[in-house]
């Protein structure tokens, strides 16, 4: 999947994008737009928190960082056990999955207040009035979409795709 970027004057336009995306099977879950929280949205679908901020990216990350330390600290209290007592695999699988579980818990509670970084170089457009309009499609289907847009709604701004989403986006 590829996730392709809108800049969008106003709602109206938005909606005339969103109802030819429909009729070309672009599905409704696959579409998010975000705008400044004065800009009423009216019954445009909302870009969720997942999209908004960097709560999957520091979930990974805090996973990762959190099973690593979790695995090194096993793995050295299984190497110097502590008092005599007898460390074996199953405390440093456990040690493992409990580090990784408290880091990506941190790490989310984290990720949550921070802006979503893939959006930064639309900060300024959607702080100035416009709508960022996020439409995920199969990769073939990328560059039908973007002239379809491009085509029949000269005031939308293409400001391209990423080269893939997120897992969950």
């Amino acid at each position: 999947m590829r996730r392709i970027y809108f800049l969008l004057p106003n709602v109206g336009s938005a909606k005339g994008i969103i109802d030819e995306l429909l009729l070309k099977r672009v599905e409704w879950r696959h579409i998010h737009v975000l705008a400044r929280p004065d800009v009423p949205l009216e019954d445009l679908p909302a870009a969720t928190l997942a999209q908004r901020s960097d709560l999957l990216p520091a979930l990974a990350r805090g996973t990762a960082a959190g099973g690593v330390t979790g695995m090194l600290a096993g793995l050295v209290a299984m190497a110097f056990p502590p008092a005599g007592l007898t460390i074996a695999g199953g405390a440093v699988v456990l040690m493992t999955l409990a580090s990784a579980g408290f880091g990506a818990w941190t790490a989310t509670m984290i990720g949550v207040d921070v802006p979503n970084t893939r959006l930064k170089r639309f900060e300024d457009a959607v702080a100035k009035g416009e709508l960022l309009m996020m439409v995920d499609v199969r990769t073939d289907r990328a560059e039908e979409i973007e002239l379809l847009v491009k085509n029949h709604h000269p005031e939308a701004d293409v400001e391209g795709t990423d080269p893939t989403i997120p897992a969950f986006p």
